[in-house]
Order: C-alpha cells, then sequence, then structure tokens
C-alpha cells in the first residue's frame, strides 16, 4: 500500500474501525491491520505482526472491539490493553503495535 495523507488517510482508518466492528477473533483484527494495510505505506513496518495507526483520531480500537462483541482481559492504559474475541482468541495493544494473545 502507498502512503495516504490527509481525508483518505483518515477515510482509511475509519473503514478499518468498521472491519474491526465485525471482527471475530484475533486473526480478523491482525489481517484488518497487517503491514500491508497500514496507511504509513509499504516502508513503514514497526516488526510486529499489525498496526493500528489512527490512534490520534475519533475511533477507538477498543471500542470496535467492544461493538464486535469483544471483552477486555486486562488493561493498565488507554495505550495498552489486551482484548478477548468471540472466538476465545486475544491481542494485545501497545501503543498502536497489536501482537496476538495476552502478553504484558
Amino acid at each position: 500500500m502507498k502512503e495516504l495523507h490527509g481525508k483518505d488517510f483518515w477515510a482509511h482508518i475509519d473503514a478499518q474501525l468498521k472491519q474491526a466492528e465485525k471482527a471475530r477473533s484475533a486473526a480478523d483484527v491482525l489481517r484488518i491491520f497487517s503491514h500491508g494495510n497500514d496507511p504509513y505505506g509499504d516502508g513503514h513496518n514497526t516488526g510486529v505482526p499489525a498496526f493500528f495507526a489512527g490512534s490520534g483520531g475519533d475511533g477507538s480500537l477498543r471500542d470496535a472491539l467492544y461493538d464486535a462483541g469483544w471483552s477486555l482481559n486486562w488493561g493498565r492504559a488507554a495505550y495498552w490493553w489486551s482484548m478477548r474475541a468471540p472466538d476465545g482468541s486475544s491481542v494485545t495493544y501497545v501503543e498502536g503495535d497489536i501482537y496476538e494473545g495476552t502478553s504484558q
């Protein structure tokens, strides 16, 4: 994906959050926010499985996952938490980085 800017960037983030509202598993979240779907472009790779680039926007990944039926495993801050999917799998979120599982 090429790097997006301005309205295109935020439209992409909104579309990702809409997809996340339907995520039923950790695999769904990792696919939606994979590096191939990163609006910062192909050159942006943080070395983790997935990345949510919209943390400064109006929408929240945690809220989108709540809407999809996920529950909180634990939360230390708005930027560091873990949630469990309806299928029992989990993701951990740390400042935009998304990992499979419930690591602390």
